[in-house]
């Protein structure tokens, strides 16, 4: 088991993946349609509660939707964990979520621009936020024969991040963890004329403050600042989990407009608003895009 150390989270981190790794590993053993049943279950009435991400949901729910009725609030929050357990559970599953994502209807004006970037070999960065299965736009794309990367942002945990990194990793083109030595190895990626893909919708210090959901957000300018100097496209895409908890429709939107980074950001912003505006389940309502408390 080894020595834990401060900076590699401790003891509560290593006792956390090994209790995330036994849930995966039983539900993996499980049909494909069960083990997501399973994941939605046990994130709305066990895991999601016990570990504070309902308390947390309902309050940036009433934060940003005053208003609403409790009931509602509660229903949204519900609805979030469930997407969210069954997201975890098909991102480890990459034979039946490939099979899910390769079926799906693509719909949406983007998907002649970014063939027409693939065959100009013009770099391609997807922007998209915690919604739906975030993963299945890539396994639907790559089902095509697209290639595409990303830039991601290493979770807390140690631990979990090191194999849940290598879900992402298994999808497509090559992953990048954020810092000097990845962004370096995204920013060739696109250089050589590479698609990738970069969520937006997570608090940034250096960011600039843009309204999400009518509340301040401070949001990475990243994504329009590589766009605008690496002459990429800027593609939102989501995926949208259907009815039947398994299947998805895959939106690629039309390419964001090249003006300004800020104006850039506040369009990607006003994208993923209006599919949350649709499908307020879908996204991660327990994720950590608002700090009211401090200082911006």
């Amino acid at each position: 088991m080894g020595q834990f150390r401060q900076d590699e989270g401790g003891a509560a981190h290593w006792l956390t993946d090994r209790a995330a790794r036994s849930l995966i590993w039983t539900a993996k053993r499980l049909p494909y349609a069960t083990r997501t049943t399973l994941l939605d279950t046990t994130l709305r009435h066990v895991l999601g509660p016990m570990a504070g991400f309902r308390r947390r949901a309902l309050d940036h729910l009433a934060y940003i939707y005053p208003d609403r009725p409790e009931a509602e609030r509660r229903e949204i929050a519900d609805a979030a964990l469930g997407n969210a357990g069954r997201t975890l559970i098909e991102n480890y599953s990459h034979k039946g979520l490939r099979a899910q994502a390769g079926a799906a209807p693509i719909t949406g004006d983007g998907l002649p621009a970014i063939e027409q970037a693939r065959a100009e070999n013009r770099p391609v960065i997807f922007v998209t936020g915690h919604f739906g299965n975030y993963e299945a736009p890539r396994h639907a794309l790559d089902a095509k024969g697209f290639t595409i990367g990303g830039l991601y942002r290493p979770m807390a945990n140690p631990f979990f991040n090191a194999h849940y990194a290598r879900t992402m990793e298994r999808v497509s083109g090559p992953v990048f963890e954020q810092g000097r030595r990845g962004t370096a190895g995204f920013v060739k990626h696109l250089r050589d004329g590479g698609m990738a893909t970069l969520f937006f919708d997570i608090w940034s210090r250096e960011g600039a403050v843009i309204n999400f959901l009518g509340q301040p957000a401070p949001t990475s300018l990243s994504a329009a600042e590589m766009a605008l100097k690496y002459d990429a496209l800027m593609v939102p895409y989501f995926g949208i989990r259907q009815p039947d908890g398994l299947s998805f429709e895959i939106a690629v939107e039309a390419p964001i407009a090249r003006t300004d980074p800020v104006a850039m950001m506040e369009e990607a912003t006003r994208r993923l608003e209006a599919r949350i505006a649709t499908h307020p389940g879908q996204w991660f309502w327990f994720h950590r895009r608002w700090k009211p408390h401090r200082k911006l």
